[in-house]
C-alpha cells in the first residue's frame, strides 16, 4: 500500500480531530481572554480581598504543567463530586493555564498607559469602572496585541496535551492510528501539515492585526 492511500484512508478521522482541535482551542481561548481582562483589571486597581485571590490563581496557574492541570480536572473531581466530559476538562484546563498567561500579557499592555490619562479621567470625576472602560481598556487592550497573540498561537499548540485524556484531536488521533497501523511517517505528516494549516494562517492573521493596531496607536 502506498504511503499516499494510507493518507488518504486516515483524512477522514484527522478531519474530525481537526474539528475538535479547533472547537476547543476557539472555546478555551476566548474564555481565557475573559478571564484575563478581568483578572487583570483586577490587578491593575488593586482591589481588595481580590487581588490576592487573582495573585495566588495566576502562579498556581503558571507553575504548574496544563498536564497536570487536565490529571486533575479529569480524575480529581469525580472524587469531589464534580463530573466533567473530557472535553469539558480541555475547555476548562485550557482557560485556567490561559488565563493567567492572558492576565499577565494584558496587565502589561495596561501599564503601558500614561499615568496622566488616568489622573485627568479621575480629575473629570470618573469613577474607577468608568476609567476601566473610556481609559484603560481601549488603550490597554491595543498595547496588548502582541502578548495576545503570542498566547494564541501558545494554546492551540497546547491542544495537543488533552490527548492524554482521550480527546480525539489531531495529537491522539494520530497516536491511535500509528498505535493500530504502524505507519508513523505518514500519519506524523498529516499532523504536521494539520498544525500548520491552523497555525500558519493563524499567525500570519495576528501579525497583521497587530500591524493595524500599532498603526492606529503610534502612526507607524
Amino acid at each position: 500500500m502506498s504511503s499516499w492511500t494510507i493518507i488518504q484512508q486516515s483524512l477522514p478521522l484527522f478531519q474530525k480531530g481537526f474539528s475538535i482541535t479547533l472547537k476547543l482551542a476557539t472555546l478555551g481561548i476566548l474564555g481565557a481572554i475573559v478571564v484575563g481582562i478581568i483578572c487583570s483589571l483586577i490587578q491593575y486597581f488593586h482591589l481588595p480581598l481580590l487581588n490576592p485571590l487573582v495573585t495566588i490563581y495566576t502562579e498556581i496557574a503558571r507553575n504548574t504543567p496544563l498536564l497536570i492541570q487536565l490529571f486533575f480536572l479529569y480524575y480529581a473531581f469525580p472524587q469531589l463530586g464534580l463530573r466533567l466530559t473530557a472535553s469539558q476538562c480541555g475547555v476548562v484546563g485550557l482557560i485556567f493555564l490561559g488565563g493567567s498567561y492572558m492576565a499577565a500579557g494584558f496587565t502589561g499592555g495596561f501599564d503601558g498607559i500614561s499615568p496622566s490619562q488616568l489622573e485627568a479621567g479621575q480629575a473629570i470625576g470618573l469613577s474607577r469602572w468608568q476609567l476601566a472602560h473610556y481609559v484603560v481598556l481601549p488603550q490597554g487592550l491595543a498595547l496588548s496585541v502582541p502578548a495576545l497573540a503570542a498566547n494564541i498561537i501558545f494554546l492551540i499548540k497546547e491542544t495537543s496535551i488533552f490527548t492524554v485524556i482521550a480527546i480525539p484531536e489531531l495529537t491522539n488521533t494520530a497516536l491511535d492510528l500509528i498505535g493500530m497501523y504502524y505507519h508513523t511517517n505518514e500519519y506524523l505528516l498529516v499532523l504536521v501539515v494539520a498544525y500548520a494549516l491552523i497555525l500558519i494562517p493563524l499567525s500570519i492573521i495576528l501579525t497583521y492585526l497587530e500591524r493595524w493596531v500599532r498603526y492606529g496607536a503610534f502612526g507607524n
